[in-house]
């Protein structure tokens, strides 16, 4: 979007400030407009999906009766959850109630801003996309506190707690792992790190095959990944069965949908990032190289980048179905004395490995053995 506002811009006269901005807010309103668009409709086809899978899982046919082959089932709770009935807990802090669940859509939401779909397809291209990620992600545990508390119900506090404890606990083994990552592009920015990537023979660049301790880095980083988005086997904060659903017991209506549908986007936006840095981004695998126009090739990485991301979702979806939830005390554990420091010495190893080699990997080293 950037790239776009920049060379509608640099064709007007520079004595026209008024009509530059105006250009430059509707662009912006309009990309907000279509990305909003299509994260809803990615959420809502995200809830029929995991029904879908968990039908198969469990030996069921899942939604089949709203539209063909159940497809319209989540327009169905749409419709279902804009007229519910709006409640206010009478003792509840209004504004704190209120404002939390819009904080957590919004944040949601603005993780897609850096994110980059193909070579010329991203909303912005920030050269510190990677930190902006990470430091945005940090205001959904403010904001997941703020309802928690504002709903006056000690449930509520409590499931907001353990969720706090479980976010920020979290974002150290992801920190680290992204940090082995990041070390060897040397750049923050999602498109310098998915151009690193480019080359060879496609995956054999990835990031992922790039050393031993970038490879563990990306499951540390996956399963941290799972647990910071709050799902199975660490969904604590809203177990069911222990504390009435957590810190979004009060809500109702569009309040709570607005909880759910960040979960989905979460999930996106985690998967997003680990294919980006992990996977090759919108990196075609072994036709990268081959000549085609360039409309042809935008769409073929906009569906590469996609297919990826969608794979992680199926995976996190797959385990909710499969494996039984972790008790706090566990989920803890396996953060503090397991992830954690299993992240820390992929840091030093992938540091290391930097400072030895240089940003040369195994498929490099392979390749310069060979061709002696």
């Amino acid at each position: 979007m950037t790239e776009l506002i920049n060379r509608i811009l640099s064709g007007m006269s520079p004595t026209m400030p008024l009509t530059r901005l105006l250009i430059t807010i509707l662009i912006m309103v309009v990309s907000a407009a279509i990305v909003l668009a299509v994260s809803l409709l990615y959420e809502g086809f995200a809830t029929y999906a995991e029904r879908k899978v968990a039908g198969d899982i469990q030996a069921r046919i899942g939604p089949n009766r709203v539209g063909p082959y159940g497809l319209l089932q989540f327009v169905a709770d749409g419709v279902k959850l804009l007229l519910k009935e709006d409640i206010i807990p009478f003792y509840a802090d209004r504004w704190l109630f209120i404002i939390a669940p819009y904080i957590v859509f919004t944040v949601s939401f603005a993780a897609f801003v850096p994110l980059s779909y193909s070579d010329h397809v991203s909303i912005a291209n920030l050269n510190v996309g990677v930190l902006y990620m990470i430091a945005i992600s940090s205001v959904v545990s403010m904001a997941i506190l703020m309802g928690a508390w504002g709903s006056n119900n000690k449930w509520s506090l409590f499931g907001g707690m353990r969720a706090v404890a479980q976010i920020v606990s979290y974002e150290i083994p992801i920190v680290l792992s992204l940090l082995a990552a990041i070390i060897i592009p040397a750049s923050l920015s999602m498109r310098d790190i998915i151009a690193y990537q480019s080359g060879g023979l496609g995956i054999f660049r990835w990031l992922v095959f790039n050393n031993p301790f970038t490879l563990i880095a990306f499951f540390v980083y996956f399963i941290a990944a799972i647990a910071e988005v709050n799902r199975t086997p660490f969904d604590i904060p809203e177990a069911e069965s222990e504390i009435v659903a957590g810190y979004h017991t009060e809500y109702t209506g569009m309040r709570f949908a607005f909880f759910f549908m960040a979960e989905y986007g979460d999930m996106f936006v985690v998967s997003a990032i680990a294919a980006t840095l992990f996977l090759g981004g919108w990196q075609i695998p072994f036709i990268g190289g081959i000549p085609m126009p360039v409309w042809l090739r935008e769409v073929l990485q906009v569906g590469v980048f996609f297919t990826k991301v969608f794979l992680l979702i199926y995976v996190m979806m797959w385990i909710r179905w499969t494996l039984p939830r972790l008790r706090v005390d566990q989920l803890m554990e396996l953060c503090w004395k397991y992830l954690t420091p299993i992240a820390l010495f992929n840091l030093i190893g992938a540091s290391v490995w930097v400072l030895l080699l240089h940003d040369r990997g195994v498929y490099d080293i392979i390749a310069r053995v060979f061709t002696r």
